[in-house]
C-alpha cells in the first residue's frame, strides 16, 4: 500500500524500491496488481497446500482425542502421532504423515505423547529401596585405586 501511495505521489519505481528497501521487480509487481484497484494489494492467497481437515473436523478431532486412546481401541491411554494419524484416517478418511500430525496437534494445542517403556510388573517401592540401601552400600564399598609401586 505504501508503494502505491508513493507511486500516486509521482515517485519513480527505483526511488520507491530504495525508500522501502525492496527490489524494483517487487515494486513493479505491486503496482501492476494495484492497476486493478488498490484493494487488490490486500488480497493474498494462502501459502502452501490447502488444509486437509475442515474446522468442524478439527473440533471433532479434539473431542475424539479428549475421549482417550483406549476409547478408540488402542492399548494404553497414550496418544502418539501414529495413533492420531490412524484415528484421523478412520474417522475422516484423510491420510496424514507423522510430521503433518505433529503440526496439526501443535495447532490444536495438543502435544504428542511418548509412551514410557516399562514392564507392567515393575515394583516402584522395591526400586526406591534398592536405590537407598544397596546402591549406597555399593558406592561406599568401592575402593580407590592404589598407586602403582613401579611408576610411583
Amino acid at each position: 500500500m505504501r508503494a502505491y501511495a508513493l507511486a500516486q505521489a509521482g515517485w519513480s519505481q527505483t526511488a520507491i524500491a530504495e525508500a522501502l528497501g525492496v527490489t524494483q521487480s517487487a515494486v513493479s509487481k505491486w503496482l501492476k496488481a494495484a492497476a486493478a484497484g488498490p484493494e487488490a494489494l490486500r488480497a493474498r492467497k494462502s501459502p502452501g497446500r490447502p488444509v486437509k481437515l475442515t474446522a468442524v473436523q478439527r473440533e471433532k478431532l479434539v473431542t475424539l482425542l479428549t475421549q482417550g486412546a483406549e476409547a478408540h481401541g488402542f492399548d494404553g491411554d497414550v496418544w502418539t502421532s501414529a495413533r492420531v494419524a490412524t484415528l484421523i484416517t478412520r474417522q475422516f478418511g484423510v491420510t496424514l504423515c507423522d510430521r503433518q500430525v505433529r503440526c496439526l496437534l501443535h495447532q490444536l494445542d495438543w502435544s504428542r505423547q511418548t509412551p514410557i517403556r516399562r514392564a507392567d510388573q515393575r515394583d516402584g517401592e522395591a526400586i526406591q529401596r534398592w536405590a537407598r540401601e544397596r546402591r549406597l552400600a555399593l558406592r561406599n564399598s568401592q575402593t580407590r585405586p592404589t598407586r602403582d609401586p613401579v611408576r610411583g
